[in-house]
Formats: C-alpha cells, structure tokens, sequence
C-alpha cells in the first residue's frame, strides 16, 4: 500500500497547509480517505481527480469533506469533458445522511436545496461498523468518540494493516482498530492537559500510548491543529512511543 498525504491541518486549512485528506492505493485502484479544505488543490498536484477510484469521508466535518464540492463541479462540468462521456458515478462511501449533508453543502440557497442532488456524480453508499471491502482494501470499520457520528479504520491489505483513528477521543474501539499495525496514522490535535474536553481529540500523549499499547509499528501523527505547537505534540508522542513522526503534506509512505 501507499499512502500520500494530501493535508493534515487539523479543524481548520493552515498556512500552506491543507485541511485532512490523504490517499492510498494498492494494485492500481486509488482510494480518497477524507477531502477537507485545501484537498483537492493538493490531489491535483498529485495526479488527476478522475483517477480517484472511491472516496471515504469518515465524518461530515467540513475539515474532512469541504472540497467534496468542489469536486463534485470539476466530474459535472470539466470542459474537456463531453457531457456524453461524463465519468462513472464516483463510490462515495460516508456516515448515515452524508448525501443530504453534501447536498447542503452546495445548494446555492436554501429555495433551491430541494431540488439539489448530486447522485449523477456519486454512488453514495453509507459506512456503517463492521467489515467491508473497497477495491482490494479490506476495512474494520468502528465508531469512534466524537461530537458528530464518526468512524475510525483499520484497512488491510497484502499482509499489512494501516490504522486510521479519524476525529475522535480515546475510547475503547481504538485499541482494536490499531493492534498490531504495521501503521498508525493517529489524529493529535493538541498538547496534553487536565481541562481537553473529553470526546473529541487525542493529544500527542494519548496518540503514543494508543500507538505503544496498541503494539503498533510506527505512529504518523497528523491533524495536528494550526494554533498548535507541531513539535511539542510530537515530543510528547515520542515519550510514549519513539518510532512517532509528524506527517507532512505531500509526504508519501510505503507500507
């Protein structure tokens, strides 16, 4: 498998960094996890948007799934594009009401929201825990802690397992998700501290102790907030579990 980092700001776009959105292939077929603000901008540097073969947003957050619309103009109305030769419906997979989420989104008023549908561009089809399969990915599939319906991932392949913990707090579904991975791509969207709300993000510590308890091979920290300080989330990560590093946009891994 390999992953590209197409953004890793977390809750909000930085300067010069883009919101989450990464990507990961494996026999040809290119799968999007997340298209927060700034994505798609990244993606086209990276390859052309039609050669994405699904998406999965794992919540409705608008740092991980904004540039949906924006994609959603580029597959209805690239010119270069005959609207005879539109491309195939894109498999979109997302939590329960991410069509009507989507619709929202780009509904250029609320008269004409009703009459906003965009199942001529994606196959939505809803992401529920459990396993299931996109492409040659096998997925563990598991609710995580945060404020909106959101899931982690544990997404497999040739041997090798890729973690994903999405938004969300420490909870009892990440232990799971990440045992044994070959990679844990952890959100840390702050330093530790007493008063962190509960629920909602993990902290540098909390993303090394899943990582170390978890038996994890290597931890990828990402989502790390733009009011936040990178490198004290990562010292802390490292006191937990050495093999931590920062991701960076553009960066890619091979599993």
């Amino acid at each position: 498998m390999r992953l590209t980092i197409l953004g890793c700001s977390g809750s909000i776009p930085g300067p010069n960094r883009a919101a989450s959105g990464y990507l990961l292939e494996a026999e040809g077929f290119v799968l999007g996890i997340e298209l927060g603000n700034g994505t798609l901008a990244q993606l086209q540097l990276t390859r052309d948007p039609f050669e994405l073969d699904a998406l999965l947003l794992s919540h409705l957050h608008p740092d991980h799934c904004a540039d949906v619309s924006a994609l959603t103009v580029l597959r209805r109305y690239h010119p270069e594009l005959p609207y005879d030769r539109r491309p195939a419906k894109l498999p979109l997979y997302g939590p329960a009401g991410t069509a009507a989420r989507l619709a929202n989104a780009y509904a250029p008023n609320a008269a004409e929201l009703a009459e906003t549908d965009l199942s001529d561009v994606y196959d939505f089809r809803e992401l529920t825990e459990g396993t299931t399969h996109i492409g040659p990915f096998e997925l563990d599939v598991a609710q995580v802690d945060h404020p909106t319906p959101a899931f982690g991932l544990r997404i497999r392949h040739g041997g090798r397992a890729l973690a994903y913990t999405g938004d969300t707090g420490p909870c009892a579904a990440l232990a799971g998700l990440a045992a044994d991975a070959d990679v844990l791509l952890s959100e840390a969207s702050w330093t530790d501290a007493a008063d962190r709300p509960p629920g909602v993000h993990l902290s540098g510590k909390q993303a090394g102790e899943l990582a170390r308890e978890s038996r994890a091979r290597r931890l990828l920290l990402t989502h790390v907030a733009p009011w936040t300080d990178r490198e004290a989330v990562l010292a802390e990560a490292r006191l937990e579990f050495s093999a931590a590093e920062l991701v960076e946009q553009g960066a890619v891994y091979d599993l």
